[in-house]
């Protein structure tokens, strides 16, 4: 799938949420909250659901939540136009309530197509009810920090999730923030882990496994391993192992 597809792509599933009535979250909201970021991207982040801020603006993370994640990804030199933000339910819940497992399940597919369209690499949840999606049955302040399979049948065919603190929460707590700045710095080795893995494993996307790129020598110094998020595109343009750094 080239940019141009899975752009289209995304933007097909963000017109269908925005006019989606599959659950009641429907009735309370002002606009629905599809997701933002690169379609080339090999990260996605996943929270648990719109708030205030975002059902004013339709965009994901905005606010003070918002600007904390911006500066968590700014800590290790990533930004969020390099990565894909969505969450697991597009509309808010009256109050910022924790989403019910009804509404969850009716925006289950959309999260799903959206995770087929980008095919990510690293899939990094914020709070607890992202994280029971991908890691069922974990507690948040034991698992936070800590990586694990992605079931295929969430729509990434192969990817690590990597689980951390919501921003609000660490908004909260100034142990919490700690956390998530020494959470967040472990993310860039961990998509070079991911990466990695999935170079090795047989073929079974349809970005080419031999434009992922490879470890480098000097990502054994702490100081490199700031992985870059990079864009696997079947663009001939990609061929050029410069060209595959977003920034």
């Amino acid at each position: 799938m080239t940019q141009a597809e899975r752009r289209a792509a995304l933007e097909a599933i963000a017109a269908e949420v925005r006019t989606c009535t599959r659950c009641r979250l429907a009735d309370g909201r002002t606009n629905a909250v599809p997701g933002e970021g690169s379609p080339d991207t090999e990260v996605v982040l996943i929270g648990e659901g719109p708030g205030f801020n975002e059902d004013r603006l339709g965009r994901p993370f905005i606010g003070r939540a918002g600007d904390l994640l911006t500066k968590l990804l700014g800590s290790i030199e990533w930004r969020r136009d390099d990565v894909f933000i969505t969450n697991v339910v597009k509309c808010r819940p009256p109050d910022n309530r924790d989403p019910e497992p009804d509404e969850v399940a009716a925006c289950a597919p959309y999260l799903k197509r959206q995770l087929e369209v980008i095919d990510p690499a690293l899939i990094v949840t914020l709070g607890r009810h992202s994280m029971g999606r991908f890691m069922p049955g974990a507690r948040i302040s034991q698992a936070h920090g800590t990586t694990g399979p992605v079931d295929p049948a969430s729509g990434a065919q192969d990817a690590t999730v990597f689980a951390m603190y919501h921003p609000a929460a660490a908004l909260r707590g100034a142990e919490v923030e700690r956390q998530s700045f020494e959470d967040i710095g472990l993310a860039p080795r961990v998509l070079l882990d991911a990466r990695a893995r999935r170079a090795a494993a047989p073929a079974t996307t349809t970005r080419p496994a031999d434009l992922v790129a490879p470890e480098s020598p000097a990502a054994a110094d702490p100081a490199a391993e700031l992985a870059p998020v990079m864009a696997l595109d079947a663009d001939p343009r990609a061929l050029d192992a410069a060209d595959l750094t977003i920034f």
